[in-house]
């Protein structure tokens, strides 16, 4: 029985191998070359997109004409430059791509994941998207719209998100945008925290925005610079201008915690930030909660104290955070309370100063000493708030 039973799964699979070759070379065919040498063409990455077009379509997806059956390059038997054009914008990263719902129109971000490898990314995902904590203003974690289990594949699913796009991109213009968003992450971590999860990975490229009241053009989700018809670059408001809300993604490797457990123990995983102090020298399991606390004050360090000038009053909490010891380390309700007692120390005039990078050029200062001021009298005319709150 159990022969036969291994004879049909080889079978199965011979036969989804086979459909997949034929699907790859229908591709090249569309394509008129090698994927990997025609410029701007499918990469072997993106196909099982293209696999899927109909049926993510027929789930209420809708993905760009670059994944569509049939699709022909737009700049194919032209004249244009293939990196002119739309459709030849694949994805940054293979596995996530950017769609559309059929229903309202809404942009969305598809991640698809294997659920062997990551057997707890969903729940906890679904976990911060209930109804019980969706509605909660401390919560900093990405909606979980919908999920999708593929229908070839019962080891991988789809997981629909927002589109979001990199939290430091456009370019902080005042301090109290910055303090406003060192506010949002510390108080959305505590708030991760006292569910009794760790995130584990919650370093610089896990912390997104929601910029869509920010730009008065649809900005193009694999090219975050130009507008989404590739017509030119896409043109926004300030931070103030239009608040926005940050938010913790990637769950993939996080953990939920019994309420009586309370100082877990995980072996280390080596996240994008390799830095970790308690993982250099040993791979004894260590509490993951204080090692959350040295992500995300590593990364302000590192995107802000190291880079830019004016924020020496976030120094104290954040060597602090970011002791070589975890047990020395504040947790996040002590770190929200110390940020507290920051904010009433600095000043209106403090919080509107200008995000002064330190390599900037004289040149470039004094461009954007003379926009930032002209912007600041009218906000203060206006009486439009230093911390911008969404």
């Amino acid at each position: 029985m159990l022969s036969r039973r291994r004879k049909r799964q080889a079978e199965e699979d011979a036969k989804r191998d086979q459909d997949q070759a034929k699907f790859e070379e229908r591709a090249l065919e569309t394509l008129g070359g090698p994927i990997s040498t025609m410029p701007g063409a499918i990469e072997p990455g993106e196909l099982l997109w293209c696999r899927h077009y109909q049926w993510l379509k027929d789930a209420g997806y809708l993905l760009r004409p670059r994944y569509s059956p049939g699709w022909v390059p737009s700049w194919q038997g032209t004249k244009k430059d293939w990196m002119d054009c739309e459709d030849s914008r694949g994805p940054l990263i293979q596995h996530i791509l950017d769609a559309t719902r059929i229903s309202d129109g809404l942009f969305v971000t598809l991640k698809l994941m294997k659920k062997s490898r990551h057997p707890y990314e969903i729940e906890i995902g679904q976990l911060f998207s209930s109804e019980a904590l969706a509605s909660d203003p401390a919560n900093h974690c990405v909606p979980i719209y919908d999920v999708l289990h593929l229908p070839d594949d019962e080891d991988r699913a789809i997981i629909v998100m927002p589109l979001l796009r990199p939290f430091t991109k456009p370019r902080f213009e005042t301090c109290g945008e910055v303090v406003e968003c060192f506010h949002q992450l510390f108080v959305g971590l505590q708030f991760i925290h006292r569910q009794r999860v760790a995130h584990r990975d919650c370093m610089a490229l896990n912390i997104m925005m929601d910029a869509t009241r920010l730009f008065i053009d649809p900005y193009h989700p694999q090219d975050i610079v130009m507008r989404r018809d590739y017509q030119g670059e896409a043109r926004c408001f300030t931070r103030t201008q239009r608040p926005l809300k940050y938010f913790f993604i990637d769950f993939g490797i996080s953990r939920r915690y019994d309420a009586n457990n309370v100082a877990p123990l995980e072996s280390p995983i080596k996240g994008g930030d390799k830095t970790v102090p308690e993982f250099q020298k040993s791979n004894e399991p260590r509490n993951p909660f204080p090692t959350d606390v040295y992500y995300l004050g590593n990364m302000i360090r590192n995107t802000f104290l190291l880079t830019k000038n004016g924020f020496e009053f976030m120094e104290p909490l954040v060597n602090d955070m970011v002791q070589d010891d975890p047990a020395k380390r504040p947790t996040m309700d002590e770190v929200v309370a110390r940020f507290d007692q920051i904010l009433k120390q600095l000043s209106g005039w403090k919080l509107r100063s200008r995000v002064v990078d330190k390599e900037d050029g004289n040149i470039t200062g004094l461009v954007r000493g003379v926009t930032h001021w002209t912007r600041r009298i009218g906000y203060i005319i206006r009486r439009v708030p230093a911390m911008p709150t969404p």
